[in-house]
C-alpha cells in the first residue's frame, strides 16, 4: 500500500506544475463553473493515458522523429493562440458568464484540455522521462499485473490533482469581484499565448536550427 500510495504522490506531483492545462482550468471554472474545469482536466488525462499507453507499447520513439516533433510544436502553437485570444476576447461577456449558465459545451471543454495535452510536445518529454524511468524500474521487480497496479495509481494522482484544480477554480468564481475575475482571465489567456508563442520557437528551432 505505501508503494501503491507513493505512485499515486507522483501523479499527484506530475500534474501540479502550472501549464496550460491548469490556467485554461481555472479560465473554464470560473466562467463556467466546476464542471466544465474537471472536464478540461479529464481531457488533457486522456491524453496522459494515450502517452502513457505509446511509452508502454515502446512507440513513443515514433513521436521523436524530427517531422513529428515539428507538426506537434506547430499544433501546439495554433492550439494554445487560439484559445488565449479567445480567453482574452470573451473577458467582456465575463460578467454574464458569471451570472448564468453560457453555452458552452461539456464536449468543448473536454476537446480543449484534450488537445493541449495531445499537442504539448513537453508532454510526450515528460512522460518519456518520468513513466518511461519508473517503467523500467517496476518492470525490473514486478509483473505486468503490477505495472498495470501502479499505473493506475498515477491516474489516480492526476484524478485527484483535476478534482482539487476544478474545486479552486469554481471557489474562485464566487470569491472574486467581476473586475478580479477579468484580470485572472486575461492573465490565464496571456499564459496560454506565452506557451503558444515557445512552442512556435521550438518548432521554427526545429525547421530551421
Amino acid at each position: 500500500m505505501a508503494i501503491f500510495m507513493s505512485y499515486v504522490l507522483l501523479g499527484l506531483s506530475l500534474a501540479a506544475p502550472i501549464g496550460p492545462v491548469n490556467a485554461t482550468q481555472l479560465d473554464r471554472g470560473i466562467k463556467n463553473g466546476f464542471f466544465h474545469a474537471w472536464l478540461v482536466g479529464l481531457g488533457a488525462i486522456t491524453a496522459d493515458v494515450i502517452y502513457m499507453l505509446l511509452v508502454f507499447f515502446g512507440l513513443v520513439h515514433f513521436l521523436q522523429l524530427p517531422f513529428m516533433q515539428t507538426f506537434l510544436w506547430l499544433f501546439g502553437f495554433f492550439v494554445l493562440v487560439y484559445t488565449g485570444i479567445e480567453t482574452i476576447s470573451s473577458v467582456n461577456h465575463l460578467k454574464e458568464a458569471t451570472n448564468m449558465r453560457t453555452s458552452e459545451t461539456c464536449r468543448k471543454s473536454f476537446i480543449y484540455g484534450f488537445l493541449m495535452s495531445i499537442s504539448n510536445p513537453l508532454t510526450i518529454l515528460f512522460w518519456l522521462g518520468i513513466f518511461g524511468s519508473v517503467l523500467a524500474k517496476t518492470a525490473s521487480v514486478y509483473g505486468p499485473a503490477q505495472l498495470i497496479f501502479y499505473s493506475s495509481a498515477i491516474l489516480i494522482g492526476l484524478l485527484l490533482w483535476d478534482v482539487a484544480m476544478a474545486g479552486i477554480a469554481s471557489g474562485a468564481r464566487h470569491m472574486l469581484t467581476p473586475a478580479r475575475l477579468k484580470i485572472v482571465s486575461i492573465l490565464s489567456g496571456l499564459t496560454l499565448i506565452g506557451f503558444g508563442v515557445y512552442f512556435g520557437l521550438q518548432a521554427c528551432r526545429v525547421l530551421f536550427g
